[in-house]
């Protein structure tokens, strides 16, 4: 695998094959180190990277406990000889046997009753959709010309419905490959928002939803799911606790899993995924995930969110959060002018953006303005032209969590 690690120096191979090379050396700490330093040099350059650039980064950001292990390792990567012309063929063969026994070794869980059969459903999808139309001489997807394909892919994946009916008329189902994010002010109900319509998606969804929580206290936003997802306040939860327990195992199966910490990283997010091939991934806030450096922050970011969208290409739809800068405060509709940090990185890589409007007008106060700031997503039957980048003004319930129509 140090083979390939070296060969990802090479800015144009990187650019191709690097997402390939990911899947191939994620569970292995030390190789994954390096991919993300050479992630980071490519991306901030955007030109070859020589071995001496490599080995300066890595001994000068690496932990002192760990310098001596990767001076070997470095070392034994200076002495791999490359060939670039048989990339192509290797990458492939190891693509294929790295996907065999991930399926055998499901297999061998299903038979003994470690792992439920859905499980293995799920992956054979998951290899099938990623292999079928892939060119292994280029490593690029082609697409389907076959209207009657097109259609039928997009009827497979049924997609999941918003709890809020001015969303599904606006922005339609999220499916697979929809990476988009909401935005708002502090103390907006950025927080309340997701609970309401995760907890409707959790309803939906036969894959867990991951939520990945590195802003406020994770057992606060437990209750509020429970809130939105029984339709409960805080004192009717506490008041009868076994019977709002069985409402929310009933509406919601297990399929919230809430990860806090406030320093996730993009390496434990990928072996989360791997672990549960989500239905929805969901971090609050996308800006604060670890992993993705740059010598600027609008780089970094931009990398971040680059990150996410590859993340829904590869698993479900993926939800960002962040915040609005202080041009938003007080604003009834926003755009993506007030997006914090960010000229256009973020809002490039995003499919669909939500910002979310409050105004300091007392008689509003439980009122939000909803601004479609972009729409790229294909909709629904129901979805209405009108409304893609529609103006929405909706009730917020912060009792019970939810938004309302």
């Amino acid at each position: 695998m140090l083979y390939l690690i070296k060969l990802l120096l090479n800015y144009e191979i990187y650019n191709k094959y690097n997402t390939i090379v990911l899947d191939l050396i994620n569970n292995n700490k030390e190789l994954y180190i390096l991919y993300k330093y050479i992630t980071i040099l490519i991306t901030t350059y955007k030109r070859d990277i020589t071995y001496e650039e490599l080995t300066i980064y890595v001994l000068t950001h690496i932990p002192e406990k760990d310098k001596e292990v990767f001076k070997g390792i470095l070392e034994s990567l200076n002495n791999q000889s490359t060939d670039s012309l048989i990339i192509d063929d290797l990458l492939l063969d190891l693509t294929q046997k790295s996907k065999a026994y991930e399926l055998a070794r499901l297999a061998v869980e299903v038979s003994e009753g470690r792992k439920p059969f859905t499980d293995l459903q799920v992956l054979i999808e998951k290899i099938n959709s990623s292999t079928a139309s892939v060119d292994p001489s280029t490593g690029l997807s082609l697409i389907t010309d076959d209207l009657q394909e097109l259609y039928d892919e997009r009827d497979s994946q049924q997609g999941l419905r918003w709890r809020l009916a001015a969303l599904n008329r606006s922005l339609g189902s999220l499916r697979k490959g929809d990476f988009g994010f909401i935005f708002a002010r502090p103390e907006t109900g950025k927080t309340t928002f997701l609970a309401s319509e995760i907890s409707y998606f959790a309803e939906q969804s036969k894959q867990p939803i991951l939520w990945f929580n590195n802003e406020e206290q994770g057992n606060k936003v437990q209750l509020r799911v429970y809130q939105a997802a029984c339709n409960a306040t805080y004192v009717q939860l506490q008041s009868n606790i076994k019977h709002y327990q069985e409402i929310y195992n009933k509406l919601i199966k297990g399929n919230i899993k809430i990860y806090d910490s406030a320093s996730i990283s993009t390496r434990e997010v990928s072996q989360l995924c791997e672990k549960y091939a989500p239905g929805c991934i969901i971090f609050d806030q996308l800006d604060k995930i670890k992993g993705i450096e740059g010598d600027r922050d609008d780089l970094r970011l931009g990398s971040i969110y680059i990150w996410a969208r590859e993340l829904a290409k590869t698993y479900c739809p993926v939800i960002g959060v962040c915040q609005s800068d202080a041009t938003g405060e007080g604003k009834r509709w926003l755009t993506m002018d007030n997006v914090a940090n960010a000229k256009t990185a973020k809002q490039a890589e995003a499919d669909w953006i939500i910002g979310i409007g409050k105004t300091h007008n007392e008689a509003e106060e439980h009122l939000r303005y909803l601004s479609i700031c972009k729409n790229k997503l294909i909709g629904d039957d129901d979805t209405d032209p009108i409304l893609r980048h529609g103006h929405l003004t909706v009730k917020i319930n912060p009792y019970v969590a939810r938004y309302e129509d």
